[in-house]
């Protein structure tokens, strides 16, 4: 039987998934650093993460039965992609389930800033009676600057202008505005015009530090600032400057540099206590809804790639799928160095040793090629030994498949 460790409470509604598939699932609640990691990983097949625990190239080493992890969530850069495809270790994550729990939480937060609802909630909570219209704007009329449209930043410009925003976008590569958005040229065009910033990019390791002073500075005076997509792309300290002199009207943050790795861990920033900054503890796809959804989804995945070694939307290994052949006897998942020749090689193997062929695809992405055979015939275990020890091959995995004469 198959074993998963899930960590950081995905949706329950992941266990039953896994458990069809003939996985025993085992949780834990929190997060784990890298030798916790190595110690809980023993035995364990499949992993499922979400945003906070990190795994390593050393996590990877450690543990080479692992097969595929599932991340929980939509970011992957707390895992080394490169390093588990080396490894044949298909990722998985949940690109759309919570899209649009993000895109519900920055329009909120983006009203309540524009009205300085913070403002005025925290002094009724102090007893003072603050009935005023000072710093509060509708948002009807004004430029929301989007700063990566992709998923989310699509649908938040699509919502945002049934708003009456006007939306303006910067994304590195060329996207197709929607309804009225128009492409900005350059970060810099859309901080001059924007009323409202919000980030909603990747975490490639290329955004880190991306906005800073010298962004900060391109801003509109009195503008507001939201980052719900990763901590380490903004210099907390120059916001904090910036909402302190009022070159900021308000700010909300999501994602941290540094987070706690558990709930009810304690938490520091130099955004605390800051007037109309709403500060969230990682929650912007944390909604019931959206939960549901990436448990689905990512549990899904998972048990399909166990089971058929399909690769569908995997984040680090060639996207591939072979329809189901009823002659089958063995499906054949096959990672490997994306070199010339490896396909013939491996096809000239399984011919000598008596093996047929019933079906094959091939897939391959940068330095590494996935190949999914289906053999109609026995299959020798000479045959699989010989293909697993090959210069080329990093995984070679087996699966029996029901003989329809039986």
């Amino acid at each position: 039987m198959a074993r998963a460790l899930l960590l950081e409470n995905p949706h329950t509604n992941a266990d039953p998934v896994l458990a069809a598939a003939g996985v025993e699932v085992v949780r834990h609640p929190g997060a784990m650093d890298e030798d916790e990691l190595i110690k809980a990983l023993d035995g364990v097949d499949i992993l499922g993460i979400r945003s906070t625990t990190h795994v390593t190239e050393r996590v990877l080493a450690a543990h080479p039965q692992l097969l595929t992890i599932g991340a929980f969530c939509i970011g992957t850069n707390q895992i080394d992609l490169r390093a588990a495809a080396r490894r044949g270790v298909a990722v998985f994550n949940a690109p759309f389930s919570n899209t649009r729990s993000v895109v519900e939480l920055a329009l909120g937060e983006i009203i309540a800033l524009t009205r300085r609802l913070t403002v005025r909630d925290k002094a009724l909570h102090d007893g003072v009676w603050d009935k005023s219209a000072a710093g509060s704007h509708e948002v009807r009329g004004r430029t929301l600057g989007i700063v990566g449209y992709g998923n989310i930043g699509t649908q938040l410009s699509v919502v945002a202008e049934a708003l009456g925003l006007r939306v303006v976008f910067y994304d590195v590569a060329e996207k197709l505005a929607l309804g009225n958005a128009r492409r900005m040229s350059s970060l810099t065009e859309l901080l001059n015009v924007a009323d409202i910033v919000t980030l909603h990019v990747d975490g490639r390791a290329g955004n880190a530090g991306m906005f800073g002073r010298e962004q900060f500075e391109q801003m509109k005076h009195g503008a507001i600032f939201l980052n719900l997509s990763r901590g380490f792309l903004v210099d907390y300290a120059v916001l904090r400057e910036k909402i302190l002199d009022g070159s900021l009207a308000g700010a909300a943050v999501d994602v941290f540099p540094t987070e706690p790795k558990r709930t009810g861990d304690p938490f520091d920033s130099e955004l605390r206590g800051l007037p109309n900054v709403i500060l969230t503890p990682h929650v912007g796809g944390s909604t019931q809804e959206a939960q549901e959804n990436i448990g689905q989804f990512v549990s899904g995945k998972l048990t399909k790639y166990l089971r058929s070694g399909a690769t569908d939307l995997s984040v680090n290994l060639p996207r591939l799928s072979l329809p189901p052949s009823d002659a089958a006897r063995y499906r054949i998942a096959f990672v490997h160095r994306n070199t010339p020749g490896v396909l013939a090689l491996v096809n000239q193997t399984f011919a000598e040793y008596g093996a047929n062929i019933d079906g094959q695809i091939l897939g391959t992405l940068g330095e590494i090629g996935y190949v999914v055979t289906d053999i109609g015939s026995e299959l020798p275990r000479e045959a699989v030994e010989a293909v697993r020890q090959m210069e080329d091959t990093l995984r070679l995995r087996v699966m029996v498949r029901p003989n329809p004469e039986d």
